[in-house]
């Protein structure tokens, strides 16, 4: 792997304040960021990101190739967790199975940020209409996860009247983050230039500043939850790690049978590659109590997110360069 492009993502702003909150841990600082402002950085994030992309898709306009990669992104988020779910049947209950693989169906949105800042720094471009495939792709695996709960668990002491899909569809599409997400999506293409022009130096001028401020807090959570990684054995280790890169893979050759660019190729792939450490366990604690949170909270923000931002962008670069996308 081209060595220069790990160096540049690691030289990045943002990567480097998530490096100096593990620090945080590892030298028992007591630097701490004041926990309202996680929550504010995360919507900032999730506004920002989405008006943009829907700015940029109102200028671009639907495509048949901007639909035929949001198909795929919806596919995809489809398919992982159920091929997830059997490799992790080998070793878990049906419970624990569901929730990780829903975990790793889903998509971690600041992942994607750090990507698309990763594009900037290498100066290669990339479309809005990526946005759009990431509001897609978060809460598909929800469902997909509900479904195998009630495919392959035992019910036990739960009534089947007791379950309420109406609850998992609100939870699902109507969760904070992907409310919060689609809407802005909708506002960019609305509003359109008079609008971007107006929200511009909001959106885009501090925008690297937040994202620092919220992977420095990143950093500390995700030491903090290292320990929590004990509990999940080798078996679940190795997955967190190898499952995105497989994941990346399968997203990079959809990319190059669609024929995307190289820069939405990555963000494609990173999507595939990511957790969701967000969304996806808040509806998984509601719908799979039985499931351990431990181990998907843990396997997604303490080794998955870490591996995507500092070692995984750069693989999946070097990767759809060696393939030709």
């Amino acid at each position: 792997m081209n060595s220069s492009l790990i160096l540049t993502n690691i030289l990045n702003p943002p990567v480097l304040f998530f490096f100096l909150g593990m620090l945080v841990i590892l030298f028992k600082s007591d630097l701490e960021v004041p926990q309202p402002l996680p929550k504010l950085f995360s919507l900032y994030l999730l506004l920002a990101i989405g008006f943009k992309g829907g700015y940029e898709l109102e200028e671009s306009g639907i495509s048949p190739q901007i639909a035929i990669t949001l198909i795929a992104a919806i596919l995809m988020a489809c398919v992982v967790p159920i091929y997830s779910f059997f490799i992790l049947k080998i070793k878990l209950d049906a419970y624990n199975a569901a929730a990780i693989a829903a975990t790793y169906g889903s998509i971690s949105a600041v992942t994607f940020i750090t990507a698309q800042s990763f594009l900037k720094v290498i100066s290669l471009p990339s479309d809005g209409y990526m946005v759009a495939a990431l509001a897609l792709m978060e809460s598909p695996a929800i469902v997909v996860g509900i479904l195998l709960v009630r495919i392959f668990a035992q019910t036990g002491e739960k009534e089947k009247g007791e379950f309420s899909w109406g609850e998992v569809l609100r939870e699902a599409f109507l969760n904070g983050s992907v409310f919060l997400l689609v809407g802005s999506v909708i506002i960019g293409i609305l509003t359109g230039e008079k609008g971007w022009e107006k929200l511009q130096p909001f959106t885009q001028q501090i925008f690297y500043g937040v994202l620092s401020f919220f992977l420095l807090d990143m950093g500390i959570v995700a030491a903090r939850r290292i320990k929590d990684l004990s509990k999940t054995g080798s078996f679940l280790i190795a997955f967190s790690i190898f499952m995105p890169v497989a994941n990346a893979i399968v997203g990079i050759i959809i990319a190059k049978c669609i024929g995307i660019s190289q820069g939405n190729a990555l963000l494609f792939a990173v999507l595939c590659a990511s957790a969701s450490y967000i969304a996806v366990p808040a509806a998984m604690r509601m719908t799979v109590p039985e499931a351990n949170p431990s181990l998907y909270v843990s396997m997604a923000l303490a080794l998955t997110f870490p591996f995507n931002i500092i070692v995984g962008i750069p693989l999946y670069m070097n990767i759809i360069k060696s393939m030709g996308v």
